[in-house]
């Protein structure tokens, strides 16, 4: 008899529930990689208030986490993922990608050196048959070990005050570099990363300090208005800094139930990692085939007329041709601007395009044929998200 326990298991709850739980007043939750994470608290728009404005806190325990280690984790990495694993400081962090032998992502992620020989993935989904698979003929060994970190996302311009009224000195902390800090007895680390576009950090530490840490960081933060969010207004401002997400701006090549549904580097607008000099990794054969011949597809940013949000959109020629989709689009609060990402054909790319949207009006339905244009990402962009030491908000 086949054993299907496994599937009526609950959600997990991450470290942080106790706290989300207890703000989460809308009572909305939803899943994220095995876990119950909040959708939104409150106010979604207040909550985007506090990434631009403030300081926003958000839980990042369920992101999927795999140690590699070993002597020659650097090439093994260098054979995987499309940069250059070895040129990596350690201390440091490099967003990155992989994709299978045919050239088609598998997900994207960010790649922390902690020492010469021990690397850290952080991704949207779950890979490890595929990374033990890729791992044959290397000293390497692989574990995940995403229920051993507890994460938390810190960002909002006052996010570095935040941190200097708790103790942390992050003044020299450049963007994606990372330091080991003490606390509650234990280790925290703090890297200066995130999925906002803005001045920001994500604070890695074991689970028994996840609360005494969340406790700490809402006691000194509460002048500077610190507030926990969920996934809807993280989506806000990842949209806004052109960000994208395994599952919604493409579909992985592994899950991918039609052939031509995957996409390339290229597609995605990630081939400016691909280093083509540190010898061979999986697709490079591939890949090297489509920067000869040409992509179907491009990644792309679109400024939408009027303000109705194009989520699942169509996208047409000036002609009435279908020319692509939108992946994900909102109205930026940040830019006043009504905001998309979109997988367009590339000879189309030149002409006017237009998006197909259906707004409620009064519980009806109209139909809009709102004029688009193509522009760059991203669309957010402050100084201060680079700025070192940041400014003191």
């Amino acid at each position: 008899m086949t054993d299907l326990t496994h599937w009526r298991r609950p959600l997990r709850q991450t470290p942080f529930h106790p706290r989300t739980a207890a703000l989460n007043r809308l009572n909305l939750w939803g899943p994220w990689g095995g876990y119950t994470t909040a959708l939104a608290f409150d106010d979604v728009a207040m909550e985007h208030t506090a990434i631009r404005n403030a300081a926003s806190v958000y839980d990042l325990c369920p992101m999927v986490k795999y140690r590699i280690r070993g002597v020659q984790a650097a090439e093994y990495l260098n054979r995987l993922t499309l940069r250059n694993a070895g040129n990596l400081p350690v201390g440091s962090v490099h967003y990155t990608a992989w994709t299978d032998d045919a050239g088609k992502l598998l997900d994207d992620g960010t790649l922390f050196r902690h020492g010469p020989e021990d690397f850290l993935i952080c991704c949207q989904e779950r890979h490890l048959p595929w990374l033990l698979d890729s791992a044959a003929g290397f000293d390497v060994a692989i574990t995940e070990v995403t229920e051993d970190i507890a994460a938390l996302s810190l960002q909002g311009p006052c996010s570095a005050s935040v941190l200097r009224a708790a103790g942390f000195a992050i003044d020299g902390l450049k963007p994606f570099r990372m330091a080991n800090f003490r606390f509650a007895g234990g280790t925290l680390t703090i890297s200066r990363t995130g999925f906002t576009g803005d001045l920001g950090y994500e604070l890695w530490t074991s689970p028994d300090l996840a609360l005494p840490l969340w406790d700490h960081l809402f006691e000194v933060g509460a002048p500077w208005g610190i507030r926990a969010i969920g996934t809807e207004a993280l989506d806000l401002a990842r949209i806004e800094a052109g960000f994208i997400i395994a599952n919604m701006d493409f579909v992985p090549a592994s899950q991918a139930v039609r052939e031509d549904r995957a996409r390339s580097p290229f597609e995605m607008g990630l081939d400016w990692m691909i280093d083509w000099q540190k010898g061979h990794f999986t697709g490079r054969r591939a890949l090297l085939a489509e920067r000869e011949a040409g992509s179907k597809w491009a990644l792309v940013g679109l400024d939408i007329e009027g303000n109705t949000p194009a989520t699942g959109a169509l996208i047409y020629t000036g002609k009435g041709r279908e020319a692509g989709f939108v992946t994900a689009a909102c109205w930026s609060p940040a830019t006043k601007r009504n905001l998309a990402l979109a997988q367009v054909g590339r000879r189309y790319l030149t002409g006017p395009l237009q998006v197909e949207v259906y707004a409620l009006r009064e519980l009806q339905y109209a139909r809009l044929m709102l004029a688009a244009e193509v522009v760059p990402r991203p669309f957010f962009a402050p100084d201060r998200r680079r700025a070192t030491p940041p400014g003191d908000f």
